[in-house]
C-alpha cells in the first residue's frame, strides 16, 4: 500500500513541476507553441482552467497557478495523511 501512495505523491510531484514549467514557458515568446508547450498545454490548461474561473487576473499577473500549486501541494499532504490512517 505504501508503493500506491508514494507513486500517487510523486504523480502530484510532477504535475506541480510541469505547472511551473509551463508558467516559466510564458515568459519566452513562442515557447508554449513548441511541441512542448502544446503538450504541456494539454496537460496543465484544464486544470488551471478551474481556477482562472475563480480568480481572475490582476493586470498582467495571474495569480491562479500558485493557487492551483497549493492546492495541490494541500493533496500531497492529505495523501499522507489518508495513508497515516488506512495503515494506523
Amino acid at each position: 500500500m505504501f508503493q500506491l501512495f508514494r507513486l500517487l505523491d510523486f504523480v502530484l510531484y510532477v504535475y506541480i513541476f510541469a505547472i511551473i514549467i509551463y508558467i516559466f514557458m510564458s515568459w519566452f515568446p513562442g515557447a508554449r507553441e513548441s511541441t512542448v508547450g502544446e503538450f504541456l498545454g494539454k496537460i496543465v490548461e484544464p486544470y488551471l482552467e478551474q481556477f482562472r474561473k475563480i480568480i481572475p487576473p490582476l493586470g498582467m499577473i495571474d495569480f491562479s497557478p500558485i493557487v492551483a500549486i497549493i492546492v495541490l501541494q494541500l493533496a500531497k499532504v492529505g495523501v499522507w495523511e489518508l495513508y497515516k490512517i488506512l495503515v494506523y
